[in-house]
C-alpha cells in the first residue's frame, strides 16, 4: 500500500484522508526479475507512482517519537536496523516446487459382482505449498480393468459448505480426507512431508499399511483345474506365454549381394515370426523397418497330387511350422526365400533355451565377414549345367538381376596385348591326325587359351580356328572349384588336355622365355629349363624345317 493520501496534518483516520488530484503517475514498481532462468525478488523502493511507502512513513514517525520520548533507546533496545526484518521473499518463490505427498486408498463398494464386495484402490495425494492446492493421482495397476491416472485435478479442495478449503495443517497420517463425497484414508507420507510437518510443530501419527485388494488376491490364486490343458491350447499359451518374445540377431544376405543386420522376433504366444531391419541414421533406407510382417512360417508342406496356385496356405496344406528349436545360432535359415545367418540372441532367449532346450548350444558366434557370406552363398547355388561361363552362371544364382562378374582391371591393363604362343601337335590315335599342326596362344590379360590350326596341303581337313578364347580347366578338378591352366604349367613336352582333346607342346616363341624369366620366382625350374633347352643358341628352326619366325608373330 502506498502513501498517496494528502492528510494536511489531520490524523490518519477514516474520513480525514483526501486523494491528491494533481497526481498523474500510477504505475507500480517492479519487484521480480529473472536472470539465467532464476527468479530474483527485490524489495519495493516506492509505492504507486513513486510515492513513499506507508511502512517508511510509519517508520519515520516511530523513529521521531522514539527520539523525542526515549533519548537512550539505542542503549536500551539496541540499534533499530539490527531489529528490522530481513529481505522480503514472496511465498510463490520461497515455496516453489515444494510439494507434500501423502499415500492413501479408497475402499470402493462393488455391487455388481457376486465374487467380490469391495475393491481397494491406492492413490497419492499431492499438496502444493505454493498456493495450497491439491490433486489426487491413482497409480496404474496392470490388468485392473479400471481407468486410472489423475482422479482430481489440481485445485483447492473444499473443506465444508462454508467455503473453507483444506490446509496442510488439517492433514495427518491415519485420518480420513473427505472430498466431494469420496473418503480417502491417509496411511503414510514421504520423508520430506514428515520433516516439514515436524518443523511446523505437527506430530504425525504412526504409518499404516494399505489393506490387500480382494480382487488382486483372487487373481493371484490359481484357478482350480481338473484337466491338464494341452500345450497347443490357445488360452493356455496366452496365459503362460503372453509378452514373451525370443529375439535373434541375424544378417540378411539379400539378392544384391549386400548384407544387412536384422532382428528376428519369435512370439511364443502364437508361434509367429516377425523380421525387422536395423536402420542407422542417414542410411538412406526405407523408414519402415518391418521386413516381414508377423505371421506363421511353414517349414514343410504336405505332398499333394495336384498343382496348387493358392497364394495363402491353409492349415491343411502345411505339415510343420517353424518352432523355437529351429533357430540355432550359427546356422543359416531360409525364410520365405531369404537367407538369414543367426549369430546372437538376447538374455531372455538364452535363458529360455537353457530351460526348455538344454541340448542346444546358444553361444554367440562371430559376425561373419563378407567373404565368408560369399562362400556360403556359393555353396547354396545349384550345380553348374555347362552353359556359359562359370562366373556368369553364378551371377544368375546370386541376384535377381544378374550383374557382370568382377574383373581384375589392373591385370588387364598391364598385360594387354601380351600373348604367349606355343607350337603343338594333336595326340590322337587316328593316323590321319599325325600331320596336323596347331598354334596354342595364352592371353595374359584374362588367362584364356585359343587354338588355331595351320593349313596342311592335301590333308583334307579344313584349317582355321580350332578353339575360341576361353579358360581351360585342368583335368581332374571339380566344377565347383576349378583349376585353370597357367604359364607355369605350359612347358615343352607337356600334354595339355583341352575339353577331351590332348595337345603336346613342341616349341615356343622366344618371348615366352623372356617373359617367364622376368618372373622366375613364380615359375617352376623345370618349365624354364625345358624352354631354355628348346630355345638355346643355334636353334632357329623347328623339326619340320619351317622357319620359326615365319610361323609366329613375335610382336606383342
Amino acid at each position: 500500500m502506498s502513501w498517496n493520501k494528502n492528510n494536511h496534518g489531520l490524523p490518519f483516520l477514516p474520513g480525514n484522508t483526501f486523494t491528491d488530484s494533481t497526481k498523474s503517475s500510477f504505475h507500480r514498481p517492479q519487484t521480480l526479475s529473472y536472470r539465467c532462468g532464476y527468479a530474483l525478488p527485490s524489495r519495493p523502493t516506492g509505492g504507486i507512482g513513486q510515492d513513499p511507502l506507508l511502512s517508511e512513513e510509519l517508520l519515520h514517525q516511530q523513529r521521531s517519537q522514539m527520539f523525542f520520548e526515549t533519548p537512550d533507546v539505542t542503549s536500551t533496545y539496541g540499534s533499530f536496523h539490527k531489529r528490522s526484518s530481513g529481505e522480503f521473499i514472496p511465498a510463490y518463490v520461497a515455496l516453489d516446487k515444494k510439494v507434500l505427498r501423502f499415500f492413501a486408498y479408497i475402499q470402493e463398494d462393488n455391487l455388481y459382482s457376486p465374487q467380490e464386495q469391495y475393491r481397494v484402490r491406492p492413490v497419492v495425494i499431492y499438496y502444493y505449498l505454493e498456493d495450497d492446492s491439491m490433486c489426487v493421482f491413482e497409480p496404474t495397476v496392470e490388468n485392473s480393468g479400471i481407468p486410472q491416472g489423475k482422479l482430481l485435478k489440481r485445485h483447492c479442495f473444499p473443506k465444508n459448505e462454508l467455503g473453507d478449503h483444506y490446509h496442510w495443517k488439517d492433514l495427518n497420517v491415519g485420518m480420513d480426507l473427505v472430498v466431494y463425497g469420496v473418503k480417502y484414508h491417509i496411511t503414510q507420507c514421504d520423508a520430506f512431508t514428515k520433516g516439514f510437518m515436524e518443523s511446523e510443530g505437527i506430530i504425525l501419527n504412526d504409518p499404516e499399511s494399505i489393506p490387500e485388494d480382494p480382487y488382486i488376491k483372487r487373481r493371484e490364486m490359481p484357478q482350480p483345474c481338473h484337466t491338464k490343458p494341452a500345450e497347443n491350447d490357445p488360452m493356455h499359451l496366452f496365459l503362460t506365454m503372453d509378452r514373451k518374445v525370443l529375439r535373434f540377431f541375424a544378417l540378411w544376405d539379400d539378392d544384391d549381394g549386400e548384407t544387412r543386420p536384422v532382428t528376428i522376433q519369435f512370439y511364443l504366444v502364437d508361434n509367429t515370426v516377425e523380421i525387422r531391419e536395423v536402420h542407422q541414421a542417414n542410411s538412406g533406407r526405407d523408414p519402415f523397418p518391418v521386413l516381414m510382417r508377423r505371421q506363421r512360417l511353414h517349414k514343410r508342406l504336405r505332398p499333394q497330387a495336384f498343382p496348387s496356385c493358392v497364394l495363402e496356405l491353409s492349415k491343411e496344406e502345411v505339415d510343420e511350422y517353424y518352432s523355437p528349436k529351429d533357430f540355432q545360432l550359427g546356422h543359416t535359415l531360409t525364410l520365405l526365400g531369404r537367407r538369414f545367418l543367426l549369430y546372437d540372441c538376447d538374455g531372455f532367449t538364452r535363458d529360455y533355451f537353457h530351460t526348455n532346450h538344454p541340448g542346444m548350444d546358444m553361444k554367440p558366434t562371430e559376425v561373419p565377414t563378407k567373404d565368408t557370406l560369399i562362400q556360403s552363398r556359393k555353396k547354396a547355388v545349384p550345380p553348374y549345367n555347362g552353359f556359359g561361363s562359370l562366373e556368369d552362371s553364378l551371377q544368375n544364382c546370386l541376384s535377381l538381376i544378374p550383374k557382370p562378374p568382377k574383373k581384375n582391371v589392373l591385370k588387364m591393363l598391364e598385360n594387354d596385348h601380351k600373348v604367349l604362343r606355343y607350337s603343338a601337335r594333336l595326340d590322337s590315335q587316328h593316323p590321319e591326325d599325325e600331320g596336323r599342326r596347331f598354334t596354342l596362344s595364352y592371353y595374359l590379360s584374362n588367362d584364356m587359351i585359343s587354338i588355331f590350326e595351320k593349313p596342311t596341303r592335301n590333308s583334307g581337313i579344313i584349317a582355321g580356328k580350332f578353339l575360341e578364347k576361353t579358360r581351360v580347366p585342368k583335368p581332374g578338378c571339380t566344377v565347383e572349384n576349378p583349376q585353370w591352366y597357367s604359364p607355369a604349367d605350359l612347358s615343352i613336352g607337356t600334354t595339355v588336355e583341352v575339353f577331351g582333346h590332348r595337345f603336346v607342346l613342341t616349341d615356343a616363341a622366344p618371348y615366352v622365355l623372356t617373359y617367364l624369366e622376368s618372373m622366375a620366382s613364380e615359375i617352376p625350374l623345370q618349365t624354364l629349363d625345358s624352354l631354355r633347352q628348346k630355345l638355346g643358341v643355334g636353334i632357329t628352326h623347328n623339326p619340320t624345317g619351317d622357319s620359326w619366325f615365319s610361323v609366329f608373330n613375335l610382336t606383342c
